[in-house]
């Protein structure tokens, strides 16, 4: 009795792992940055506050003084910056029935001081305490830090004494956030 033996013989060619191809592309992302910068108050968002109306109503009053709330600003700069304070005019407006209109100066009747400074910069001058307004530029807030909510608040303090009748009297403050 003869055994066959049987041998088989596999043959794996042309079989082989499939290779990953790849590609890529690159493109250049560039942020052309400016330097910007905002002045608002907080109350009304916008770059005009609410009237602020002091009101003298007692002998008192006019003796001491009427001091305001405080009015909060906010600075939004990616730079350092300043801030200046000023009045637009060297006298307040007058409306009432006193002819010829009185004229009241805004030195020496309009103060203000910084009441908070969340700037991370320094009051400026003697702000920390009440400082007499004028129509000339004066330092309020120097070096405040570059951020998105640089917060400061004021208050006005007016004493006209009693030299001026009845009336309304007006002037506007000014407020200018300059970058470094």
């Amino acid at each position: 009795m003869k055994k066959i033996i049987a041998i088989a013989a596999l043959s794996f060619v042309g079989i082989a792992a499939k290779a990953q191809v790849a590609s890529t592309a690159t493109q250049t992302v560039n942020l052309n940055l400016s330097n910007a910068i905002e002045l608002t108050f907080t109350g009304s968002t916008t770059a005009t506050g609410a009237a602020v109306n002091l009101a003298f109503n007692t002998v008192n009053d006019y003796a001491n003084g009427v001091a305001s709330s405080a009015q909060e600003l906010k600075v939004r700069s990616n730079k350092k910056f300043d801030v200046t304070v000023k009045t637009n005019a060297a006298s307040f407006s007058y409306t009432g029935s006193t002819t010829p209109a009185p004229v009241m100066p805004v030195s020496g009747v309009l103060a203000l001081k910084v009441s908070a400074n969340g700037t991370g910069g320094t009051i400026g001058g003697t702000f920390a305490g009440y400082t007499s307004l004028s129509a000339t530029a004066a330092n309020l807030i120097a070096n405040g830090l570059n951020g998105g909510n640089q917060t400061f608040s004021v208050m006005y303090n007016a004493t006209p004494g009693f030299t001026y009748p009845a009336g309304t009297y007006t002037v506007d403050v000014v407020y200018t956030a300059t970058q470094q």
